[in-house]
């Protein structure tokens, strides 16, 4: 089992940047593909992006592709999310998530380990 910890969400202007961080305990990190996801209010949970175990391999959904950037350190149990450009759609709370297989997913589904997730806020 893993246990996910999100940070980095706040409150940042159209145009601007964050990164979020996604801290992991428990079994071995790098036993995980990780991927990010994101609610809005009213909406339902959607797909950001994925890594897989060793980093090799990455996977963006459409709407942030070229903007947001994936990427891990497993030396460091931890799971990144550069997000430049921002747009006021891209405000939503976002959601890590861990899944024991090696190749990426876009499906919720396939992921059982989830965090709390971070607030992500911006302003037009």
């Amino acid at each position: 089992q893993v246990q996910l910890v999100e940070s980095g969400g706040g409150l940042v202007q159209a145009g601007g940047s964050l990164r979020l961080s996604c801290g992991a305990s428990g079994r071995t990190f790098s036993s995980y593909a990780m991927g990010w996801f994101r609610q809005a209010p009213g909406k339902e949970r959607e797909f950001v992006a994925a890594i897989n175990r060793s980093g090799s391999n990455t996977y963006y959904a459409d709407s942030v592709k070229g903007r947001f950037t994936i990427s891990r350190d497993n030396a460091k149990s931890t799971v990144y999310l550069q997000m430049n450009s921002l747009k006021p759609e891209d405000t939503a709370v976002y959601y890590c998530a861990a899944r024991y297989y090696s190749n990426t997913s876009t499906r919720q589904a396939d992921y059982a380990y989830w965090g709390q997730g971070t607030q992500v806020t911006v302003s037009s």
